[in-house]
């Protein structure tokens, strides 16, 4: 049994765009609107370099990437062909222009999964 958590309202999220949504652990969620409104949740990682997919363009039922431009389905998570890959989802229900996540899902669904760091390796001096 599902324990839904209200989030926003569907018109809190930008029409063609997302909101994100912070957890105790783990990489943000976003949640996103398009243009039919139908919502999707998807880990806010893009499974190609770890791009912020709430900063990325909606169309139809993709998202794009800002920074590689990967085309990333809103149901599955799945990048579109020739590229390959999917980033976590998140089950979405949406109730009387509400928006709920489940409150199991947000708590331990791909909690392990990282951003990568950018910049120069670290390296460690010897003493």
């Amino acid at each position: 049994m599902k324990n839904w958590k209200k989030i926003c309202l569907v018109t809190d999220i930008p029409v063609l765009g997302s909101r994100r949504v912070a957890r105790e652990h783990g990489i943000d969620v976003a949640v996103f609107r398009n243009s039919e409104d139908l919502v999707f949740a998807l880990l806010d990682r893009c499974p190609h370099k770890g791009g912020p997919l709430s900063q990325g363009i909606v169309h139809g039922t993709s998202v794009a990437c800002p920074l590689h431009n990967w085309n990333i389905g809103l149901a599955d998570g799945c990048a579109k062909a020739p590229d390959e890959g999917c980033t976590p989802k998140f089950a979405v229900q949406v109730k009387d222009g509400e928006v709920y996540l489940d409150t199991t899902e947000l708590a331990s669904h791909a909690v392990s999964e990282t951003r990568p760091i950018a910049g120069p390796a670290r390296r460690t001096v010897a003493a």
